[in-house]
């Protein structure tokens, strides 16, 4: 079966407002998840860049350790398994205890997951700092605390700014797996319109064009902050 672009440019026009709530509702998810998620990678990331000092008492040793432990098998876990199973198994898992909608539950999920992945950009890019800093702040009389808060983690969040930009672009294209949640984003609006026109491949043809004006308009964006940041020009790169 070939692609009829008249038929494509119909069904786009009859379906104007369907496919305009999809992608209003991706571009939600997927500014949520990153900007939250950004937030759960600080504390995560932060938590990992930690280092365990022989100076430090025995009960500051145990709890950096079980910090190092829980942070990991957060990462390990949310990153190791796809991100739909993620969202069936917490859903229905929680759905007793916090009494909440599938939609609230996809926002939570999609940040969660992109907490995992942000957690080792930032831990990635604190490591990236140069330690005499650190050692520099602690000179002057600062704890890891005030030297990670107010001397790295600046240092850091610039550093991973590309990556951390990537991420949104990942989070315009992973969003479609919350469609097992009946998230009506853009996948979801798209299947419905395939089942009830039967044209499939022109209405899959106009998902894919959205999904792909997202992703560069999300890409010029961030290009144009990473200039502005003094980043030398990204390669076309979209994950």
């Amino acid at each position: 079966m070939g692609l009829d672009l008249k038929v494509a440019f119909d069904i786009f026009v009859n379906n104007f407002d369907i496919f305009a709530h999809g992608v209003m509702i991706t571009i939600l998810f997927a500014l949520v998840g990153t900007g939250v998620g950004f937030l759960i990678g600080l504390v995560i990331g932060g938590i990992r860049a930690i280092d365990i000092k022989e100076t430090d008492k025995p009960f500051v040793i145990v709890i950096k350790k079980i910090s190092h432990l829980l942070s990991g098998f957060y990462i390990f876990t949310l990153r190791g398994t796809p991100m739909m199973i993620q969202a069936i198994f917490f859903y229905y898992f929680f759905r007793d205890l916090f009494h909440w909608s599938m939609f609230v539950a996809g926002l939570c999920i999609i940040s969660v997951n992109t907490g995992a992945y942000m957690a080792e950009i930032i831990r990635s890019g604190i490591q990236s700092i140069d330690r005499g800093q650190r050692e520099a702040a602690m000179s002057l009389g600062m704890n890891d605390f005030k030297t990670l808060l107010y001397i790295i983690l600046p240092q850091a969040i610039k550093n991973s700014f590309p990556s951390i930009g990537n991420q949104l672009i990942v989070n315009i294209k992973d969003s479609s797996m919350l469609n097992v949640l009946t998230i009506t984003e853009l996948f979801f609006q798209t299947v419905s319109i395939a089942g009830s026109t039967y044209q499939t491949v022109e209405t899959y043809f106009i998902s894919a064009l959205l999904y792909l004006v997202l992703t560069s308009l999300a890409y010029l964006l961030l290009n144009y902050f990473e200039k502005k940041m003094g980043f030398k020009q990204r390669p076309i790169d979209m994950c």
